[in-house]
């Protein structure tokens, strides 16, 4: 399958229900996602470098939220510990049925991946040693992330490790409208115009809502996590490694 330009929000936004991953996102989202998340790539290569680096024999790895696939597909070549699986969930339909498509397309003969449609507020995990969940914590309802991120670390094995990457924002107004604009500067240096960049902005505005680093790093030591490590951070992106 060939990656396809990201036209979708070339007229100005009138969705009802806000963003949805649907098919049309999914037909465009490498794309979208290359010009709307800066250092996107390197979180997905650094996941997959944690994973190799972590993972434990006869153990699961799970992409949360794995959209197209890119983290699990990453983990997939990276980890060699026999007896691991890649668990690759999402909600969306659309999404899944292109990830096994892109999956399908591989010339190796990576670990074995399981594709899930399920909502991971209600999953039951397996014993795993990596869990990964990239830019997807932002898009769940916020009264459930904290009992989400504590199943998390109730599935890991001792000494497991859950990558958590996400758009955050500063309590700081003026520091946050600053980092904003080089955003917008990200977008445009891509390619996107005004019409774009604003009904984008429009379209997921109430579905992402992002919360600062403090949130994020005080929940994952509520659940337990021993180290909570940041390890990247691109303007309103951040990427953090906690430990079991």
């Amino acid at each position: 399958m060939t990656d396809h330009p990201d036209t979708l929000f070339q007229t100005p936004w009138h969705g009802v229900g806000g963003f949805r991953f649907d098919e049309q996102v999914a037909h465009v989202f490498p794309d979208m996602i290359r010009r709307s998340v800066p250092g996107y790539g390197q979180v997905i290569g650094l996941s997959a470098l944690i994973a190799k680096r972590y993972a434990q024999p006869h153990t699961h790895l799970y992409d949360l939220g794995c959209s197209l696939g890119a983290t699990t597909l990453a983990m997939a070549e990276q980890v060699t510990e026999p007896g691991c699986r890649v668990i690759a969930i999402d909600n969306s339909h659309a999404m899944l049925d292109r990830a096994r498509g892109l999956s399908a397309d591989r010339l190796i003969d990576p670990l074995p991946i399981d594709w899930v449609q399920a909502d991971i507020t209600d999953y039951r995990f397996e014993p795993a040693s990596v869990m990964a969940m990239n830019f997807t914590l932002q898009f769940i309802d916020p009264t459930l992330r904290a009992d989400l991120i504590g199943r998390i670390y109730e599935a890991l094995t001792p000494g497991g490790v859950f990558v958590l990457a996400e758009k955050v924002v500063l309590e700081a107004r003026d520091a946050q409208a600053i980092l904003t604009d080089l955003h917008h500067d990200f977008k445009r240096a891509n390619g996107y115009s005004e019409l774009e960049i604003a009904s984008k902005r429009q379209a997921i505005e109430t579905v992402l809502i992002p919360e600062t680093s403090e949130a994020h790093q005080e929940r994952l030591h509520h659940a337990g996590f021993s180290q909570v490590i940041e390890c990247f951070h691109c303007l309103n992106f951040k990427a953090w490694v906690s430990v079991k």
